[in-house]
């Protein structure tokens, strides 16, 4: 399994409407990266889901559905999404503060590549932050 972290902003797409849908098409990547790790991710791999720009938390996990497929709302080939699911809010959100203080996190790419949309997350960072959350 593999983790990962998904950016969006609670005015376009909150955690809250995830959990009211219970599943969605992340779409709206428009970065080759971003998309290279929407490829790359498998059914059954997590996520943390971060709110960006406002809020600039990670609030809760999701789950990898469904794997890439041609976004349905462009006919540009380029571009793909996966379908995730909500798995839990966070106990406690761990904010982009709290992960800029932790001296273990110094290398996550939420800090190395703050604009790139999705995200790898390694084992390790993915424990911490959970120790972070109380979960």
């Amino acid at each position: 399994m593999a983790y990962w972290l998904l950016k969006s902003e609670p005015f376009k797409y909150p955690w809250e409407q995830l959990v009211q849908d219970k599943r969605t098409f992340w779409d709206g990547v428009r970065n080759y990266a971003a998309r290279n790790n929407l490829k790359a991710m498998k059914k059954g791999d997590l996520a943390f889901f971060y709110h960006s720009n406002e809020g600039v938390e990670i609030v809760g996990i999701v789950k990898i559905v469904k794997e890439h497929y041609q976004d349905p709302t462009t006919d540009e080939t380029a571009w793909v999404v996966v379908d995730v699911a909500p798995v839990k809010k966070l106990n406690k959100t761990v904010t982009l503060a709290a992960i800029k203080a932790e001296k273990k996190l110094q290398n996550m790419a939420l800090l190395k590549q703050s604009r790139l949309s999705v995200q790898p997350v390694t084992e390790e960072q993915w424990e911490i932050i959970l120790k972070m959350a109380g979960d």
